[in-house]
């Protein structure tokens, strides 16, 4: 264990980062230069740290590490810092993106390059604040000023309907957070503090947990997103610069997911449990009709979007089956989607940046030009696929484990969506790399370059590290999954013993 604040200094490193931006002077053409520079080794730091924290994370300890507190609002808010099995990986997932979306970011981001870089910065510090945050309060703060980073994003350095994207993202986000909100002052009523492992062990009574539940339901089920609330997804892709679709799909959509997993089920045991059959049909409502949905994309980008939707809705039915199995499967295919996805709109980002066009009908023969674009594309492919020995086989299989202990039908629509995944996803690589080069403007295309190559490496071996060899992923999880397990259990059957105490 380490003395020191490490988990506020990671969380903050990044924010020090965009001070040392704003300080950065010289000419235009210098002075982006060195932008681009100390985001990149403020990210590449902060990873290193977070590095650090994994290492001398104990993985047979169930409970909160590396613990913060201090007095902040009073009143029973305070400043309360600390991760478990959980939150570890998550903020692993998030700064291994951030240098690699900086990075993507170099050549295609010609403008503003400074107030670009210092967006991604906070929202940095931001998202990992959401997965470090032991206090309702400071998770609200974080959860909800991550989406001013990623408005700007979009609607400023977006695609040519940007700032319809950018609002629709921000109201759709906000509005679910209004009744959260609601929901955090109810419970601080009647507990006296916001303090979240005090609000665990609490014991809500049963008709409050329902409308609780429902509350912070509406915010996290908008982030993951679930089906029919989704709609903001597609269009903040289609318009996000390439980088804002990497760390939305890759860090930003599991915070719902996170959500579920630290507050509903937790502090809403029995209401987890009620409502858990509306979420598997919700959930394979969207594997389904969303997957259907991409074999008809013409755009890239928001193909990739509804895969998004379809592979979060395995997850959520992976948590709510209340299973190891399932609740493991979930965590790490959270992790995968993070990987993969982002891998997948990076693809996408090398040849838009030549081409400048994400018309799936406008490419084909690639393979011609870019033996080793095509050899990418197709890990990822077949990764998002579920393709044995890539990440997304072992998430996916463990989901639908759980998944059939619970509920055969479930896990047999849930099932359809692998195939459908499979469509789509070949459908996409087949019209874009294979076929005839006959374009004219693409018999000049250029393969892949160095520094597109150090951003796709690292991907390429985390997501056939976690195919081939999970365990030390699952490892960190463990102790903390079969806690929430125990503890969920526990809370039913004391509410069971309530019940029949009273007949």
């Amino acid at each position: 264990m380490l003395d020191w604040n490490i988990l506020s200094f990671v969380t903050f490193l990044p924010l020090v980062g965009a001070l040392l931006i704003l300080l950065t002077g010289g000419k235009e053409e210098v002075a982006a230069r060195n932008v681009r520079q100390v985001a990149l080794w403020t990210t590449l730091i902060t990873f290193a740290v977070s590095l650090l924290i994994w290492i001398n994370f104990d993985t047979s300890e169930a409970g909160f590490q590396f613990v913060e507190k201090a007095d902040w609002l009073g009143g029973g808010i305070n400043y309360h810092m600390g991760i478990d099995g959980i939150s570890m990986l998550f903020i692993i997932l998030t700064t291994f993106l951030m240098p690699i979306c900086i990075l993507a970011s170099w050549e295609s981001i010609g403008t503003r390059v400074r107030e670009y870089m210092i967006a991604f910065l906070i929202m940095e510090t931001l998202m990992i604040g959401v997965f470090c945050a032991l206090d309702m309060v400071l998770f609200y703060l974080f959860f909800e000023a991550g989406l001013i980073p990623m408005f700007l994003i979009i609607g400023i350095w977006g695609g040519g309907n940007r700032v319809y994207a950018s609002f629709k993202f921000f109201l759709y986000t906000l509005v679910g957070s209004v009744l959260m909100l609601a929901a955090m002052i109810t419970m601080y009523v009647i507990v006296g503090t916001t303090d979240i492992p005090t609000l665990m062990a609490y014991n809500f009574g049963v008709d409050l947990q329902f409308w609780l539940w429902l509350a912070f339901f509406a915010s996290f089920a908008v982030k993951v997103p679930m089906w029919p609330v989704h709609t903001w997804l597609p269009d903040a892709h289609v318009q996000a610069p390439t980088a804002g679709s990497v760390i939305l799909a890759g860090v930003l959509l599991k915070m719902g997911g996170y959500g579920f997993l630290r507050f509903s089920i937790p502090m809403f045991p029995d209401a987890s449990q009620y409502f858990a059959p509306m979420v598997f049909g919700l959930s394979v409502v969207a594997i389904i009709y969303t997957s259907l949905v991409a074999l008809v994309q013409k755009d890239m980008k928001k193909l990739i979007a509804y895969s998004s939707v379809a592979h979060m809705g395995f997850i959520t039915i992976g948590i709510f089956t209340f299973t190891q199995q399932g609740l493991e499967g979930g965590i790490l295919q959270m992790i995968s989607h993070g990987i993969v996805s982002g891998a997948l709109f990076l693809c996408v980002g090398v040849i838009y940046d030549r081409i400048h066009t994400r018309e799936i009908a406008r490419y084909g023969g690639l393979v011609h030009r870019m033996p080793r674009y095509a050899v990418i594309f197709m890990i990822f492919t077949m990764a998002t696929v579920g393709l044995p020995g890539t990440s997304g086989f072992v998430g996916e299989f463990l989901i639908l484990v759980g998944a059939y202990q619970v509920s055969t039908w479930t896990a047999f629509l849930a099932t359809t969506g692998v195939i459908l995944g499979a469509a789509y996803s070949l459908y996409l690589y087949r019209r874009v790399v294979f076929g005839e080069l006959v374009k004219e403007d693409l018999k000049s295309i250029v393969d892949v370059n160095k520094r597109e190559m150090a951003i796709f490496i690292p991907l390429i071996a985390v997501a056939m590290w976690i195919g081939i060899y999970p365990d030390p992923f699952l490892d960190v999880m463990h102790a903390s999954v079969t806690n929430l397990m125990e503890q969920h259990q526990l809370a039913l059957d004391a509410t069971n013993s309530t019940l029949h105490a009273t007949k």
